[in-house]
């Protein structure tokens, strides 16, 4: 089956009050929540109709114009990831201070801006950062900037598009049985040699993976381990050639980000965005909506993910 229409079909058997229930309580008794029985009945329903309505979100997205995807985009991925977040966070939502967007962007210029090298904030407090730091336990990334371009860089589907606009190599793809050789060409991307490669490889794995020889690299699991990402289409496993503050967010993180910043030009930056998207005079316009067309069916399946692990334990 299509691996499109077998995540929306999985939601479904979330639309029963008293298989999500059952889940919810599930994930309360793992991380020992003392009233995990009482909170799983209060949070079955907001939990399925966030799921709901985030599909809604979805699904009205690629019947739209693309001038207000991203924010149909944002906000279905918004919903998805409340939902998410009542499997780790029974009491949610505790205080008015994790119902902001948890990212901010810059002031723009009218002039010469140009989305690449436009930038994000994380802030301290805020929905992206309850949820970074629930699922994936990333504190160290509150305050920090991060550049669209940097970001981008990261995601395996669109490494054609970096390579034919800007002549930019993005990826280095593992090959047959996920396997990925340590060669020269590699090596003079990390600046490293080979010792420092491996050793660094071999910390931010933590295990995730297996040396089959001297220089070839086998990782087990079909799934982003960072720093190594994951292709949607392929069922391919990639290893960045760029090193950058994006090497070590998960990949989810990088789809909110992104269309955070775009569903805020898309509502506030109104002539710029029109323009970009009629006059289409620099390589935004192209690299923007490829981005845009893969996260519709990227971002919810990385959400779903973290759902389905849940199902599994």
């Amino acid at each position: 089956m299509d691996q499109k229409h077998h995540r929306w079909n999985s939601i479904r058997y979330f639309q029963s009050a008293e298989y999500s229930q059952k889940f919810l309580k599930k994930c309360y008794e793992q991380i020992s929540f003392p009233q995990a029985e009482v909170r799983s009945y209060d949070n079955c329903y907001p939990f399925m109709y966030y799921l709901e309505q985030g599909e809604i979100y979805y699904k009205q997205s690629t019947l739209c114009p693309v001038s207000i995807k991203p924010i149909l985009l944002f906000y279905g991925f918004v919903h998805f990831i409340k939902a998410i977040i009542l499997t780790e966070d029974p009491l949610y939502p505790q205080t008015t201070s994790v119902l902001a967007h948890g990212i901010t962007s810059r002031k723009r210029k009218k002039q010469h801006y140009h989305f690449l090298q436009d930038e994000v904030k994380v802030q301290k407090n805020g929905l992206f950062s309850h949820f970074s730091n629930l699922m994936f336990h990333v504190e160290h990334i509150v305050g920090e900037k991060f550049k669209m371009e940097d970001l981008l860089v990261q995601i395996p589907e669109l490494e054609e598009i970096f390579y034919v606009l800007l002549k930019r190599k993005t990826m280095f793809w593992f090959q047959q049985q996920q396997q990925l050789t340590i060669d020269e060409e590699l090596l003079s991307h990390y600046h490293m040699s080979e010792g420092m490669l491996k050793n660094y490889l071999f910390e931010k794995l933590k295990g995730k993976a297996i040396w089959i020889s001297e220089q070839t690299l086998q990782v087990p699991l079909m799934e982003e381990q960072l720093p190594i990402r994951w292709h949607l289409n392929h069922n391919k496993l990639a290893l960045p050639t760029i090193r950058n503050q994006g090497n070590m967010i998960p990949e989810v993180l990088i789809h909110y980000a992104l269309l955070y910043n775009l569903s805020m030009i898309a509502r506030y930056e109104t002539e710029w965005w029109i323009e970009l998207l009629k006059n289409r005079t620099n390589e935004d316009y192209p690299i923007i909506s490829s981005f845009i067309n893969l996260t519709t069916d990227k971002s919810p399946c990385l959400l779903f993910n973290l759902l389905k692990k849940k199902m599994e334990l």
